[in-house]
């Protein structure tokens, strides 16, 4: 998210940096020079508005596509986005991208053995609502392996976009499942130089939100500035 007058700014190793030794792509990537600080107009901050226009009828609903049911664990993350003083942010944009239950994106690049699924798309929207909630029906998504060194496999993950009330208050994260065995080995979750910040990136499982005899539950809420900030991928 863009970095206002007034907003306090996070901690010092809450946010990953350009260029994280282990994370091979970063060095391609990461400007050489230390980026500049461009103070935003009005036209960046308030515009162009990203929100329920962009949302059709069953967008958050991951689990249901073309027809039919997705294979894999059935599962409800939910959350809010709040600010730094905990008060919500309404008509937040959430979109979210994960691969399927067998670790796949279905995406033409995705090119991993691992079979596609015609009744998951793996992509979601849906708009907070007053109290800043949101609430997505979806499948757990599989690791997969990812070359970035010798037998290297991400943990399963769901990728969060969230647009404020312009494009260029944009955050992009990722959330993390708990007890994933694979997240102590994952050089991107580690790119967050701050354990307590890294565990703010893994969702809570919650009996409240589970849907008796359909799908589990978790929790992930976004704090978009402060000292519980939650960590985010520069834009």
């Amino acid at each position: 998210m863009s970095t206002l007058p007034g907003y306090r700014r996070p901690p010092d190793k809450t946010h990953p940096p350009y260029d994280h030794a282990a994370y091979a792509s970063t060095h391609k990537r990461a400007p050489s020079r230390a980026p500049l600080r461009v103070v935003h107009t009005l036209s960046e901050i308030t515009g162009p508005r990203l929100g329920a226009g962009m949302v059709e009828p069953g967008d958050a609903d991951l689990a249901r596509f073309s027809g039919g049911e997705a294979l894999g664990e059935r599962m409800i993350v939910t959350g809010r986005v709040l600010d730094e003083d905990g008060r919500p942010l309404p008509g937040t944009l959430i979109e979210i991208w994960q691969a399927n239950a067998a670790g796949r994106y279905a995406h033409e690049v995705d090119q991993h053995e691992a079979p596609l699924d015609p009744h998951f798309s793996g992509v979601g929207r849906v708009v907070c609502g007053a109290d800043g909630a949101y609430r997505f029906s979806t499948i757990k998504p599989g690791a997969y392996p990812w070359k970035n060194h010798y037998n290297a496999w991400r943990p399963a993950h769901i990728h969060y976009s969230l647009f404020g009330p312009g494009f260029a208050t944009r955050l992009i994260t990722q959330m993390y499942f708990p007890g994933d065995p694979l997240l102590k080995l994952d050089p991107i979750y580690h790119s967050v130089p701050d354990p307590s910040a890294r565990e703010r990136l893994v969702a809570a499982f919650d009996i409240e939100v589970t849907v008796p005899e359909h799908a589990l539950g978790y929790r992930f809420d976004f704090i978009l500035r402060g000292r519980d900030a939650t960590p985010m991928e520069a834009q």
